[in-house]
This record gives C-alpha cells, sequence and structure tokens, in this order.
C-alpha cells in the first residue's frame, strides 16, 4: 500500500506574501534576525523559548508603530504554514498558552501561529516598558487548485484591567494594511474600544489569579529551599525591595537583572544599588522624609549584609533571589493591580511570617462579597476618608482599605486587607470617573484620594512593610500609614504630612479578632467615638449583640445610632468552625434614642452554597441569585422595605432596642403562634394518614408470620 505524500509546509510562501505587503506599506519592519531595538531584543533573549530553556525568541518579522498620541506598539508576527494551524484556544475561548501548573504549553506555543506571537508580546510585557502589544498570526496552505490560502488572526495583549496579558482579538483581517500609517490611528481606536463581558473578564481574571498563585508559592519554597540564611522577615523585605527597584517611575528607571554585577566595591554591591534605585523612586514619589528613611532604615539590614552581597560563583545571593523575583513575578507587576496581585502577594507572604496557630485562628478572613456589602453599607463615595484602624496586638492587622472608608482590617491574612483596599479605591475612584467630567478636575480627585483621604495603622515591621508596598503598587498614598499601636497611642492625627491635623473619618469598616474584649467592641467603640459623623459597618460574632460586649455596645449608643442588625448565613467562613456572625450598621455621630427604629434582616440564605474541599474546582456557587440578594440587602438597609423583593416580611422586621441594655441587638421577626384553621386540618390529615400506615404495616406483619417468613 502506497504511503500518502506528507503536506509539505507553505511557509516560506506565507511569509513572502506578508512581508511584500509590509514593504508595500513602507513600513520599517525587521525579520528574524534583525533588531529592532535593545530593549525588545533583550526582553526576546531574557523570556523562556518557545521550546523550553532561555532566550531564542525570533518573531518571523516585527515592527515598532507609533499613534498619534506618540505611544509605541511592537508588532510581533508569526508565520505558519499549514491548514488549521492559525490558533489554539481552550474552553472558554482564550488563547492556551498554560497548562494547568502555571507551565507554558510549549506544544501549542510552538505550533500554531498566533500562540507564538502572544507568547513574544509576553515577553516584551514581561520585561519592558511597553504595555501595548499587536501580535499577528498568519498561516496558509495551497488548495485543490494549487491556489495559496491564507488566514490571519490579530490579537491585543497590554496590561489593561480588561486584558491582563492574554490577548484580545481584535477582528476579521484580509491583510495587514491596518498597520499603514494612514490607518494605524483608526485602528488604535478600534483597540481602545475593545471590551468584554464581565463574565469574560471574570474568567481571565480566574485564570491569572490561578497562575499568580503557583508562581508565589513556587516562589517562597524556591528560596526558601535554595537560599540558606535568609530567614522569613528576610524574604519578605527582599520580594518588597525588588518589586520597588522595578517599578520605575517618570525620570526613575527600573532596575534590571543586569545592573547587578556583584561587585564587593564598597557603595557598588547589589544591596547598594537597590537601595540607591529605592531612595530615588521614593523621592520621586514625594514621600515625607521621614517615611523614606522608615523604608529604607527597614529593608538595609536585609540588603547592605555582607554575606548576601558575597559573590559564589560569581553571583551574590542578593543577585539570585532578586532575578528569581523578577523572572517568576515581574509581568504581574503589570497586570496584577487589577488580578489581586497584591492581595495574593501578601497573603502568601503572610503565610511566611511565624505566627504561632493561636493567633491565626483569632480571626477570619471576610469573603471578598461581604467586603463589598459592608463598603456600601458604610456609603462608601468619592468624598469618603477611610483610615485603618489597627491593633497591633493580635499580630493580624493590616492596612483594609483606602479612600473611602474609615476603616479597621482584621483578618486571618493580608489577602483581607489588600482585597478590600483594592474594592473601595476602585469603587471611590469609580464614583469620581462617574461625577467628575472634566479629566483635569477628576485626576486632581484621584490624587487627593490617595495622598489624604487615606489612613493606617499597623505596629508588626514586617506586616507595615507589606502594606506600604501595596500602597505604592497601588499608586501610592502610602504617606499616611503610620507604625502605630492604634488602641495605645494613636491620637486621630494624619502621620507624615499634617501631624497636627486631625484626620477626618467618615466611614469604617471591620472584622475585629473575637479574642479582643467585647468580641472585639473594643475597637469599634473607640474607633466611633474619635469621628464627627458618617457611617460604618462591622461584621462580628453575633454574641457582641446579646451579652458579650454590653459595656462597649452601650458606650457606642451614646454617640450612635443602630441603624441595622444582619444575620449572616452559619457557614459564612469556610474553613473555619461554624460561627454566627451579624453585620451591624451605625450611623455615626447620632446618639440611638429608644424611639429609633433598627431593621432586623434575616440574610441567612445568601443565595451561595460553599464547600471546604481542596480539590474541588469551585467552593462558591451562586445557586439563588447571590449577587441579587447582597445589592438588594444593601438597598433595604439603606431605603427601608419598599426594597424587598427577593426577600420577604419574614426576613425583614423593624423594630426597637433599649440605650441602656447593649444585648438586645440580634432580633427576628415575631412569629404567630395562633393555629388557624388550614393548620387544624393539615394536623388531623397527617395523623389520619399515619394511622393507615400504621394500620397496614401491622397487618403485613401478620401475613408474614402465616408464611412462615
Amino acid at each position: 500500500m502506497a504511503n500518502k505524500s506528507k503536506v509539505q509546509s507553505v511557509e516560506p510562501d506565507i511569509a513572502d506574501l506578508v512581508n511584500g505587503w509590509l514593504k508595500s506599506y513602507g513600513l520599517d519592519y525587521k525579520l528574524e534576525q534583525a533588531s529592532l531595538n535593545s530593549e525588545i531584543d533583550k526582553a526576546l533573549d531574557e523570556y523562556h523559548s518557545k521550546i523550553g530553556g532561555k532566550g531564542g525568541n525570533r518573531p518571523d518579522a516585527k515592527l515598532l508603530l507609533k499613534d498619534k498620541y506618540g505611544t509605541f506598539y511592537p508588532v510581533l508576527i508569526e508565520y505558519k504554514g499549514y491548514k488549521d494551524k492559525l490558533v489554539k484556544l481552550d474552553t472558554d475561548g482564550i488563547v492556551d498558552n498554560k497548562k494547568d501548573k502555571n507551565e507554558p504549553n510549549y506544544t501549542n506555543i510552538k505550533s500554531y501561529a498566533v500562540n507564538g506571537a502572544i507568547h513574544y508580546a509576553n515577553a516584551i510585557l514581561h520585561y519592558t516598558s511597553y504595555t501595548r502589544i499587536i501580535a499577528i498570526g498568519v498561516t496558509g496552505y495551497k488548495d485543490e487548485f494549487g491556489k495559496l490560502q491564507h488566514e490571519i488572526g490579530v490579537y491585543y495583549v497590554s496590561a489593561d484591567k480588561n486584558n491582563l496579558g492574554f490577548g484580545q482579538r481584535v477582528g476579521d483581517y484580509t491583510d495587514l494594511s491596518f498597520l499603514k500609517t494612514s490607518h494605524f490611528d483608526e485602528f488604535v481606536e478600534k483597540l481602545n474600544e475593545l471590551s468584554l463581558t464581565q463574565a469574560e473578564i471574570d474568567k481571565l481574571k480566574e485564570k491569572r489569579e490561578k497562575e499568580i498563585n503557583i508562581s508565589l508559592v513556587k516562589l517562597n519554597n524556591d528560596i526558601y529551599k535554595e537560599e540558606t540564611g535568609l530567614g522569613e522577615n528576610d524574604r519578605i523585605y527582599l520580594v518588597a525591595a525588588t518589586i520597588i527597584a522595578t517599578l520605575g517611575a517618570e525620570g526613575v528607571k527600573p532596575l534590571e537583572k543586569s545592573d547587578l554585577g556583584s561587585s564587593t566595591e564598597s557603595g557598588e554591591t547589589d544591596g547598594d544599588k537597590i537601595i540607591r534605585k529605592i531612595t530615588s523612586f521614593l523621592k520621586k514619589k514625594q514621600l515625607p522624609q521621614q517615611k523614606q528613611d522608615l523604608i529604607i532604615r527597614t529593608l538595609s539590614n536585609t540588603l547592605v549584609d555582607e554575606n548576601r552581597n558575597k559573590p559564589e560563583n560569581g553571583e551574590s545571593q542578593i543577585k539570585r533571589v532578586f532575578s528569581k523575583i523578577v523572572d517568576d513575578l515581574g509581568i504581574y507587576y503589570k497586570i496584577g493591580i487589577t488580578t489581586d496581585f497584591t492581595g495574593m502577594l501578601f497573603n502568601e507572604m503572610y503565610n511566611w511570617l511565624g505566627f504561632t496557630q493561636d493567633k491565626l485562628n483569632d480571626v477570619v478572613l471576610t469573603p471578598s462579597y461581604v467586603a463589598r456589602l459592608l463598603v456600601k453599607l458604610a456609603r462608601v463615595d468619592k468624598d469618603s476618608y477611610v483610615w485603618d484602624f489597627a491593633t497591633g496586638s493580635a499580630g493580624l492587622l493590616v492596612a483594609w482599605l483606602t479612600v473611602n472608608m474609615h476603616c479597621n482590617a482584621y483578618g486571618e491574612s493580608p489577602e483581607e486587607a489588600i482585597q478590600n483596599l483594592q474594592n473601595i479605591m476602585n469603587e471611590m475612584i469609580d464614583d469620581a470617573k462617574e461625577k467628575i467630567s472634566s479629566p483635569e478636575e477628576y485626576q486632581e480627585k484621584v490624587a487627593k484620594i490617595k495622598a489624604t483621604q487615606l489612613l493606617g495603622l499597623e505596629i508588626l515591621p514586617q506586616i507595615y512593610m507589606l502594606a506600604i508596598l501595596n500602597m505604592i503598587l497601588m499608586g501610592d498614598g502610602s504617606s499616611n500609614i503610620l507604625n502605630q499601636d492604634s488602641l495605645k497611642n494613636f491620637d486621630g492625627n494624619y502621620g507624615f504630612s499634617s501631624t497636627k491635623k486631625n484626620f477626618p473619618a467618615t466611614a469604617f469598616v471591620l472584622n475585629p479578632p473575637y479574642s479582643a474584649d467585647g468580641n472585639g467592641m473594643i475597637f469599634v467603640e473607640k474607633a466611633l467615638s474619635m469621628m464627627e459623623n458618617g457611617y460604618a459597618a462591622i461584621i462580628i460574632q453575633n454574641s457582641a449583640g446579646s451579652g458579650k460586649a454590653v459595656k462597649y455596645n452601650k458606650e457606642i449608643l451614646k454617640h450612635s445610632t443602630l441603624l441595622a442588625s444582619i444575620k449572616m448565613p452559619i457557614d459564612l467562613f469556610v474553613g473555619k468552625s461554624s460561627v454566627q456572625t451579624n453585620i451591624y450598621v451605625f450611623k455615626v455621630g447620632e446618639p440611638h434614642h429608644a424611639k429609633n427604629t433598627v431593621k432586623f434582616i434575616d440574610f441567612s440564605n445568601d443565595g451561595y452554597t460553599r464547600t471546604n474541599r481542596k480539590k474541588a474546582s469551585v467552593n462558591l456557587r451562586d445557586t439563588d441569585h447571590a449577587k441579587e440578594r447582597y445589592q438588594e440587602i444593601a438597598d433595604i438597609v439603606r431605603f427601608g422595605k419598599s426594597e424587598l423583593n427577593i426577600f420577604t416580611e419574614k426576613e425583614y422586621y423593624e423594630g426597637k432596642i433599649d440605650p441602656e441594655n447593649g444585648a438586645d441587638w440580634n432580633q427576628s421577626a415575631p412569629i404567630d403562634t395562633i393555629p388557624t384553621l388550614e393548620d387544624f386540618k393539615k394536623t388531623v390529615s397527617d395523623y389520619l394518614a399515619w394511622e393507615v400506615s400504621t394500620l397496614l404495616k401491622g397487618k403485613s406483619s401478620e401475613d408474614n408470620e402465616r408464611l412462615g417468613k
């Protein structure tokens, strides 16, 4: 039997076709071996190749185009010469370049044109200052008549929150004339108009977050196993120092791996170079000098250590760890702000710290969707002021928030703090964007939010440094994060700027450590007593409202009104023992009067089904209009029972509390115990059914006895 002739690749023909187009357009394109510029060349050499290993990334063609605003766009083109080799997508319709364990899928990257082009784009996104990249794949084949057919895939890769470096398909194209100078600005406008559904964005975020988590765990394991003499604090400080040094700013070039020469010359060690870069960065960000000195002092002990800067096989430990951090996390600096990178980063690093199990059990992590509810209940907007009223004594308090709230965060990890910080800051900025039409005024407002509408406190130096780093990653706002104990020496004033000026907090959000006095109500009472007005929303064990915190509750009601008490699902904190929690909502600055109406809401069914199985693909499922339920709760608290839709008056009750009691905050709708005629009929019916069933069972037993069974 004769063997079928092998299909020949037509890649040379595709290359001739496309290169001919580029030449006819008058574009300055470069082929595989030619240099585009040193920055891009270095990035392609530094990134892992299409077959594994380092370097060897050579797009078939590449360009650097500029739009009318002066923004440069690297264009990377990859050719293939077989039918059906344009692009390989996963089940979610995303370009499939990663395996489940965050390992590159070299088979797809090597075999498919678009996958290869996006691989190159990610190299540039990872190692250069370019954040808007065009990836193009072209493949083809010869039809039965011997005529060359071609297919084109055009994808946009950026650090944008709706892209996240994965690549978005731009549209259908039969040639590359959109790259012509006369058409390029129009094409850029199309890129700017690209949008995804919320479901698509959520899928991208889920994939990136999985990647980030794997990378962070691997990073810690690798450093722990391979780098001796680095304690848990040293690892945290090295991560923080590396990220700050490689961020860059206007007039401050990001520090690169190649800048570290492992020198032992005084003032020229790798640690010295990192410190100088961080110093330049902080000065450019105009942080108060006292804050700059504190950051440098905290990081210096780790960075200037002689042994860590001593070359071993030509490379210092500082450089080895620096390089690994950049290689593993570099791409996420640009895209991570919108994918909870900072929250996940701090959660993982928090696990590096040696807190005792008792401390870890003291608090629980507030789910992000509950945190968002707290933000809404605290009525956060663009003009709110937030502070993190941390204690430091429990060792689990980290900056929770930003701009719109007066807040306090006690969580199982910094992840809670960071996630909420991001949620709140984003919500506040979104509010500003919606209400401010002037671009200039909007930018001024955003700057004010970051500079003056946030104040945080954290006593532990390791966690304090993480909070500082988080705020830098979020666009700064770190000036008013204080290394203090909120219960002992905080006077309510700004920290490093306007130190004699009171911080005008207007919103407060809290999940306190339950071991503190009054189940944690001690923090609530102090924080609310220092506010003149605003709103507060706290989630706490409901025993705080039924007798465990009477002293603090009575004091709170002297200056604040209890607006609502919301009973939460008993399994809200999956992974911990079931504990009943309530959310209490306050209006600050108005004493509670006995005639004030309190909204009591049973939110036991929040629409989510939860599991605690480590191997489960999804541990949280919306099974009953969860998102709608959370929005309705916020509306009910603010506007009353007229907003009842999903919920009924069975779950909603308006009642009174005694301001002198302090133990009557957990109430429910009264139950009518007088039986109706229908109740009587049902009871009789159930009884008769039981009687008949009993008689039939008795007869069956008698028959079986007769049959000898």
